[in-house]
């Protein structure tokens, strides 16, 4: 049974994806301009067609080419084509200029964070070194301070004799 689960889970994780989602819309957007193209082919191309062959003399389209021709449904193809690729480039193009719009966002929100030099061996050793002076010569002012303080606990003993 828990197979069964995750099996599940999976397909549910695999619908949800943004490809997924995308070909859907995309499906349904070719399916909903196919019907508009054979419209605009059928209701409004093939009569004015037909009406500039009549003026050219041609009644039919089977007068002016025998056994049949097919120009409504060679256009119907092209236009569909072109509209159908050009409404998904202008998806796309949407999609990837909102996502971008996205990222920028993001980029701005973000702190940037300060950059430290990089470190290397020579800063590394730089900086022991300075520590170390440091200390010696917290060290040397440590013994000083004693050393100025016994001799002058010494004149004080002196004087008093």
């Amino acid at each position: 049974m828990e197979k069964k689960k995750g099996f599940i889970a999976e397909f549910k994780e695999f619908i949800s994806r943004g490809n997924v989602l995308d070909l859907a819309v995309g499906l349904i957007i070719g399916s909903a301009f196919t019907a508009i193209v054979t419209s605009l082919v059928q209701d409004v191309l093939t009569p004015i067609i037909g009406v500039i062959l009549r003026k050219a003399g041609i009644e039919k389209f089977a007068d002016w080419a025998p056994g049949g021709f097919g120009i409504g449904s060679f256009i119907n193809a092209i236009i569909s084509f072109l509209l159908i690729s050009f409404t998904v480039f202008l998806i796309v193009k949407f999609v990837n200029k909102a996502q971008e719009l996205t990222k920028r966002k993001e980029e701005e929100q973000e702190p940037e964070e300060e950059t430290a030099p990089p470190v290397t061996d020579i800063s590394l050793l730089t900086e022991i070194r300075d520590l170390l002076l440091e200390a010696r010569d917290q060290k040397q002012e440590a013994r000083d301070e004693e050393q100025e303080a016994r001799e002058h606990k010494t004149e004080k003993e002196t004087e008093k004799v």
